[in-house]
């Protein structure tokens, strides 16, 4: 099994640290607004992740947090009126109910950075210990990163271009321009802990460094995140942990790309954030799954407007042969080993989701043409892709069900769906004359036919 080491810059064995086991560790999100689509995407890439280890046999400790202090959220507490610690308690807990409506599986262990007050201030006091930080003599702290000379590993950056990106305080405290903060003390009315400095908060960085400590010791076989994450983040608790520990932090560093909406970054001052929750309004959770997973994780997502009715309309098409084939073998057993081990080689090269779908549309259409014979076998298919594919979040409804919920009324008949498939087997046979011939039929019968490169959706005129 494979995985891309965002560290090392390319794909390597896994070898866990102890044998049979995984200690994972993902960033969460910070709770000073609703769960939008990327934040879907990154608890579906780690929730994957996850439940393939598991399924290789390994015990998995996943452990995921939320960022309940920090500037954020005390600048949100200060525009509602609501206490940061109420307020973030309100954001959990509906970002949680979204979380559940998209049926994406609760971590194995959930940390709160509020939870963990303590283990931050000894992990500072620690630091400060080995010289690796120092009190600014405000009541703040900052991490020394001339300390630590392997900082810059994971991003690659040079110290020209450290501070390119990153906001930079006017502090006289400060040694050095590079340092960062790792505790804040409190201004007037933001909530604040006791500390060895006075009154203050954790900054950022240092939060998921002593959360991570404190869930696994020293060591973890894999830290993940947005690949927004990488700089400054993830190179600061890099940096942070093993001054303290004298150890390498994880063994692997994985990241996820980030969204794009019709091409653009996805951003607030944009205008263009897709909250997870009008997806969902909208769509089904499994064509939420569907859309996101036929990408690779590592690459950026474009949300097109086409996206996940697109999704939606192939999972249509899935669910329909499913119930064909239920409907038609009631009783038949077994599966199609083959799907599963083409499921596990692409899954253990780099979790390779975009791969894994693909296969379904040649799975289905032998299912299909299967069908048409009387043949059996077409459950047996069906039957394996339930199982097999039930890893990714798919296929765990009754067709029927499914179906009724989520086919449109504009829903091709039959006979459109016949004449789509021939089109698409002369398209493929490079039979461009009986294409044209039959995309001019299915318009008469009032549908349009769309081509993608992994299949076609009809859609009434």
């Amino acid at each position: 099994m494979k995985i891309y080491n965002s560290l090392t810059r390319r794909k390597e064995e896994f070898v866990p640290l102890e044998a049979g086991k995984v200690k994972m560790y993902a960033c969460g999100i910070t709770v000073s607004g609703e769960a939008h689509i990327g934040h879907a995407f990154q608890a579906l890439v780690y929730d994957v992740f996850r439940k393939f280890f598991e399924k290789q046999g390994y015990k998995v400790l996943y452990a995921r947090n939320y960022t309940d202090v920090d500037d954020k959220i005390i600048a949100k507490s200060r525009e509602t009126g609501i206490p940061a610690d109420v307020y973030a308690a309100r954001m959990i807990e509906k970002i949680d109910g979204e979380m559940r409506r998209a049926r994406v599986d609760e971590p194995t262990l959930w940390l709160k950075a509020t939870e963990h007050i303590g283990d931050i201030i000894a992990f500072i006091e620690g630091l400060i210990e080995k010289g690796h930080a120092y009190p600014g003599g405000n009541g703040d702290v900052y991490f020394s990163v001339d300390s630590f000379p392997a900082y810059g590993q994971l991003s690659g950056r040079d110290k020209e271009d450290m501070l390119d990106g990153v906001r930079v305080e006017n502090d006289e405290c400060k040694r050095s321009p590079y340092d960062f903060a790792l505790w804040k003390a409190a201004k007037e009315g933001e909530i604040s802990w006791d500390s060895p400095w006075g009154k203050g908060r954790p900054g950022w960085h240092i939060e998921c460094s002593a959360m991570n400590r404190a869930a696994f010791g020293d060591c973890i076989d894999i830290h993940g995140g947005g690949r927004d994450l990488i700089f400054p983040h993830h190179e600061n608790e890099i940096a942070q942990t093993e001054a303290l520990t004298g150890k390498p932090f994880a063994r692997y560093w994985t990241h996820n790309g980030l969204i794009k909406v019709n091409g653009q970054k996805m951003s607030k001052s944009l205008g263009n954030v897709v909250l997870l929750s009008d997806v969902l309004d909208r769509f089904s959770d499994e064509a939420l799954k569907f859309a996101l997973l036929s990408s690779n994780y590592r690459g950026d997502l474009n949300v097109t407007d086409d996206l996940f009715p697109n999704a939606e309309a192939h999972l249509v098409r899935f669910y329909t042969i499913i119930e064909r084939a239920e409907s038609a073998f009631p009783c038949e057993q077994g599966g199609e080993e083959e799907i599963d081990s083409r499921f596990d080689e692409a899954m253990s090269d780099d979790f390779n989701t975009a791969l894994a779908l693909s296969d379904l549309f040649g799975y289905f259409k032998e299912a299909s043409r299967l069908l048409a014979a009387g043949d059996p076998r077409a459950r047996r298919i069906v039957n394996q892709i339930r199982k097999t594919y039930s890893l990714l979040g798919l296929f765990r409804y009754d067709a029927k069900e499914y179906l009724s919920r989520h086919a449109r009324e504009e829903e091709a008949p039959e006979a459109v769906r016949a004449l789509a498939e021939e089109r698409w087997a002369a398209r493929k046979n490079r039979d461009w004359a009986r294409s044209d011939a039959l995309r001019e039929e299915i318009a008469r019968m009032g549908y349009a036919v769309k081509d993608s490169k992994d299949g076609y959706t009809l859609t009434k005129m």
